[in-house]
């Protein structure tokens, strides 16, 4: 019932929302005399700040429309390569006139997390990667749109579609493919490619992990603590809920993507609420541009979606509480994942010295799974002053990590 309270709610506070909205506008039209009322900025103030913290959040567009190559602007177009009931292959690419558009080019398949904001949250990974690569990225799907007589998707449907993405883009590439995954994904990444091996198929070229899980055993953080301290069955009856008959996924289980932003912002509350006293000072003193820095911010960090109940809770018992990849146990379909099959992989492990969500040596761990991969092909690197979205996104991330990933990619692609 809760998320069908949760719609209610929003339903009952629709008829408010436009009241406000166009209160929040006459007290900010300077050809209307309320907006010259002395306390007409603080009332419009307030009324915007009301409007964000009640606000639907749809998934945001990538928009990456150009690059610079070489000191040139390159168009971008945007296409969808695969299309699959949870999840799309999407690619940037660049204009046939583009000097490194070519066969030459690295083509990179970026991995998206599956953890409650939509794939647009790695637009700066996408943009800062696209001048020197072709990008593939895996667009999941909000579950709530995901009519149930797709079944349902669990752990081993992830590693099934990483396999399936892998020897997709290896036929589209002409067989050479660089994986970058990001958080959530490195456990399934690693196992896919861990199972590729086994069977003697031809693996990424290359594998760059960023901020991963892959062995909770080591420097938990409040994300591997809350997931530990509770057995699954209070994950079943308290954060598993049916979507409503209103999205095409109606009665599908799931974990609601408004539980997991509540549960982003409970971990640094003090942050967001200081964020958004901010926002409203901003537009007091009208300052527009500080403002509109916080509307892009919070427009992709409270776009949320749905996931899987199926896989959510494989995730929290195979990934957190059994550690299972980490302790040599994981079984995926039948088959038991050993990581030190992989051999001709090179390996790239990021970490942040700041990361809250995967702590110090959780994915530098692939390296000791993965031994069988020789030094000369094996990589990691911890980001002095960079915390969780820093690794991937940010002024940091372009200007000291992903230079290092370029320079991996370019190594390992001769």
């Amino acid at each position: 019932m809760l998320y069908q309270l949760h719609e209610f709610q929003r339903n009952v506070l629709e008829p408010w929302r436009w009241w406000a909205e166009a209160s929040a506008e006459t007290l900010k039209n300077p050809l209307l005399p309320l907006a010259y009322v002395p306390s007409a900025k603080n009332a419009a103030a307030g009324l915007d700040l009301m409007l964000r913290l009640t606000g639907r959040y749809e998934r945001p567009a990538f928009g990456i429309e150009s690059v610079v190559v070489e000191g040139k602007p390159v168009k971008i177009t945007e296409s969808v390569l695969l299309n699959m009931p949870f999840c799309q292959l999407r690619h940037f690419a660049k204009s046939p006139t583009a000097k490194n558009a070519d066969k030459n080019t690295p083509h990179v398949l970026l991995f998206a997390p599956l953890s409650g904001h939509y794939a647009t949250l790695l637009r700066d990974t996408v943009r800062t990667m696209l001048p020197d690569h072709d990008v593939t990225i895996t667009d999941w799907k909000d579950a709530r749109e995901v009519p149930t007589s797709e079944g349902p998707f669990r752990f081993d449907d992830y590693v099934a579609y990483v396999q399936d993405f892998v020897r997709f883009m290896q036929e589209k590439s002409g067989g050479k493919i660089h994986v970058v995954s990001v958080c959530q994904p490195t456990v399934p990444v690693l196992a896919g490619i861990a199972l590729m091996a086994a069977r003697g198929e031809k693996c990424p070229t290359s594998m760059t992990m960023m901020g991963g899980p892959i062995d909770t055993r080591l420097s938990p953080t409040a994300v591997n603590t809350f997931a530990t301290r509770r057995p699954i069955s209070w994950f079943e009856q308290n954060a598993v809920h049916r979507v409503p008959a209103n999205y095409a996924g109606a009665m599908r289980l799931v974990y609601p993507g408004f539980m997991q932003l509540t549960g982003f912002v409970a971990m640094n509350p003090e942050r967001h609420i200081e964020s958004y006293q901010d926002y409203y000072k901003h537009l007091v003193a009208g300052d527009g541009e500080s403002a509109e820095a916080h509307r892009r911010f919070y427009d992709e960090y409270n776009a949320v979606m749905d996931l899987p109940a199926e896989y959510y809770l494989d995730t929290i018992v195979r990934v957190f509480q059994e550690q299972n990849l980490a302790q040599g146990s994981l079984d995926v379909a039948g088959e038991r994942v050993k990581p030190e099959t992989i051999t001709t992989t090179a390996l790239f492990t990021i970490e942040g010295e700041l990361d809250d969500i995967s702590g110090s040596g959780q994915t530098q761990a692939a390296h000791t799974l993965c031994y069988n991969v020789p030094t000369t092909r094996a990589l990691h690197l911890t980001a002095a002053g960079v915390g969780h979205y820093g690794i991937f996104s940010g002024r940091k991330y372009r200007e000291t990590i992903y230079p290092k990933i370029r320079e991996f990619i370019k190594k390992h692609n001769r």
